[in-house]
C-alpha cells in the first residue's frame, strides 16, 4: 500500500510541476517578445534634441581648445619657432613674457611670475624641455561650447541631420588673444593675420557660429556619419 501511495504522491507532484513549468516557459517567451518589441521600437525612435546635444557636445570637446604656443629661453629662429613673430610681442603686452636683446641670432625670452601663475592656472596647460635648452609652453585660450540645437531632421530611420550653434568661451589669456580686442588690433594687418593663422587668436567674443553635422545610429548610439 505504501508503494502505491508514494507513486500517487509522485504523480500528483509531477502533475503540479509540469503546468507550472509550462506557465513559466510561456511567461519567459512573452517577456522575451515584449523586450524585443520594446528594443525595436526604441531603436526606431527619432533622434531627440537632447540626444543630439550630447553628441554635439562630445564632438566639440573632441576638437579641443584653441591653443597658443611659444618657447622660453634663448630662442633661435627655426622653421618651427620664430621669436620675431607677433605672438611674443602680444604675450609681452599681456605681461606673460619679457623678451631680451638678440644674442647670437637668438632672442632671450623669460616667462614672468604673472605668466607662470596664469599658465599653471589654466586647465590643459603643458610645458616641456627641448633638446636645445629652451622650454616649450602650450596654453589653451578658449573652449567651444554648445549654445543650442537648432533642428534635427531625420533622413531615414538611422540617419539624422543636426543644425546647431556654438560659441567660444575664452579664458583670461584668450581675452588677450581676441582678434577684436585692443591688443590684437594694435598690430598691423599682416601681424594680425599671423596671430589668427598660427598662434590661436580668434574672434572669441563674436556671435555664436552656426554649424551642421550628419549623424547615424549605431549599436553604441548616435555617431558622426561616415561616407
Amino acid at each position: 500500500m505504501s508503494e502505491i501511495f508514494e507513486a500517487e504522491v509522485k504523480m500528483e507532484k509531477q502533475s503540479t510541476i509540469l503546468p507550472l513549468l509550462l506557465l513559466l516557459s510561456l511567461m519567459a517567451a512573452v517577456l522575451g517578445v515584449v523586450a524585443y518589441v520594446v528594443l525595436e521600437v526604441r531603436a526606431r525612435q527619432p533622434l531627440s534634441a537632447k540626444e543630439a546635444g550630447s553628441v554635439v557636445e562630445s564632438i566639440l570637446k573632441a576638437q579641443g581648445p584653441a591653443i597658443t604656443h611659444f618657447h622660453a629661453g634663448l630662442v633661435m629662429p627655426s622653421v618651427d619657432e620664430k621669436p620675431r613673430d607677433p605672438h611674443y610681442r602680444l604675450l609681452e603686452k599681456a605681461g606673460l613674457v619679457k623678451t631680451g636683446k638678440t644674442m647670437g641670432g637668438g632672442t632671450m625670452v623669460t616667462v614672468t611670475p604673472l605668466g607662470q601663475r596664469l599658465a599653471t592656472s589654466i586647465s590643459g596647460f603643458k610645458k616641456w624641455k627641448n633638446t636645445d635648452g629652451t622650454t616649450s609652453y602650450a596654453i589653451p585660450l578658449a573652449d567651444r561650447q554648445l549654445v543650442e540645437i537648432s533642428s534635427v531632421t531625420m533622413n531615414g530611420v538611422n540617419d539624422a541631420a543636426v543644425q546647431y550653434t556654438w560659441k567660444w568661451v575664452p579664458n583670461e589669456l584668450g581675452d588677450d588673444f581676441d582678434a577684436a580686442g585692443a591688443g590684437v588690433k594694435s598690430f598691423n594687418t599682416w601681424d594680425r593675420a599671423t596671430l589668427i593663422d598660427k598662434y590661436g587668436a580668434d574672434f572669441y567674443h563674436a556671435a555664436p557660429s552656426r554649424a551642421s553635422v550628419n549623424l547615424m545610429r549605431t549599436d553604441k548610439g548616435w555617431k558622426i556619419a561616415t561616407e
